[in-house]
């Protein structure tokens, strides 16, 4: 058997959704690929000096920029007529990617950079205390929206950054998730074989912030997808290729999994805010299988 190339022994807490996503995405990309990425907890717990998990090129930046350094490298490749060998991933969390990193990476898709955007997507800015991100849901408890008497947690809604990477038209966009890994490393290896700006949002379930036993990461992954609230897409040259079907279970059953969501159970007004995002995302899509 093969060295994986994110080896075990880094740091990540047990469950981590994004550790899991790493090994799969870099499994899919293969050996000839460097990596721009961001600061956060995969930078934290996969490069503590002077390990590393990392068998490809890895290059960390900033929490901002890794699109930025990406381009450089790719312009690089370009240059020494290398870049068809070797492929090019700007990977960054939620917060580097749809709030302090979005100038770079927006930059990037606009000038048709042949690089792989990845989102890690744990819906707060975990590594720094889980304060609220753009990408962090309706209601949810976070460090900086904490529910109480005069507050039910976040009261933003989750920010739809694939439809901002479509109105770039870049030639692929897409959602996966830990919880369907098969699907995950499909995407991944299509969107290498693209020409151009790519973007895959993974939900990456993090049993600290999210508070849930870690023996659940794999269904709380699949229950965000198969209640409506995390859908599974795929748009090639801005059209809608692929969509998951599924059972539309209620909102409930992914929201009491997890201790960030606790304050709202109790509360019908709320939950009922929460189907509705969801029973959207069902019909937009076409999500619900048929009996």
């Amino acid at each position: 058997m093969s060295r994986p190339l994110f080896t075990p022994g880094h740091t990540a807490c047990a469950g981590c959704g994004q550790s899991l996503a790493v090994r799969l995405v870099l499994e899919a990309a293969g050996q000839n690929t460097i990596v721009a990425n961001n600061t956060g907890c995969l930078e934290v717990f996969s490069t503590r000096y002077p390990e590393s998990s990392w068998e490809v090129c890895f290059i960390h930046s900033l929490f901002e920029n890794a699109a930025a350094v990406a381009s450089g490298i790719e312009a690089a490749l370009k240059y020494l007529g290398k870049k068809d060998a070797i492929n090019v991933i700007a990977q960054a969390g939620d917060g580097g990617t749809a709030d302090i990193g979005l100038q770079a990476l927006s930059g990037m898709w606009e000038r048709g950079q042949d690089i792989l955007s990845i989102c890690y997507d744990n819906e707060a800015y975990e590594n720094t205390g889980v304060q609220r991100s753009g990408l962090s849901p309706y209601g949810v408890n976070t460090t900086t929206t904490p529910p109480g008497t005069k507050s039910i947690g976040n009261i933003r809604f989750k920010k739809a950054m694939p439809e901002i990477a479509l109105a770039h038209g870049i030639p692929y966009v897409a959602t996966a998730t830990v919880g369907f890994p098969q699907d995950l490393q499909r995407k991944v290896k299509k969107a290498l074989s693209i020409k151009g700006p790519k973007y895959i949002q993974v939900h990456a379930s993090c049993p600290l912030g999210w508070q849930y036993e870690t023996k659940f990461t794999n269904e709380v992954s699949k229950l965000a997808v198969e209640t409506g609230l995390f859908p599974l897409i795929e748009y090639e040259n801005g059209k809608l290729s692929g969509v998951r079907k599924i059972k539309a279970l209620p909102v409930e059953e992914y929201l009491k999994l997890q201790g960030r969501f606790k304050h709202l159970l109790n509360n019908p007004e709320e939950l009922k805010k929460i189907q509705a995002i969801a029973d959207v995302n069902i019909a937009k899509y076409g999500l619900k299988a048929e009996p």
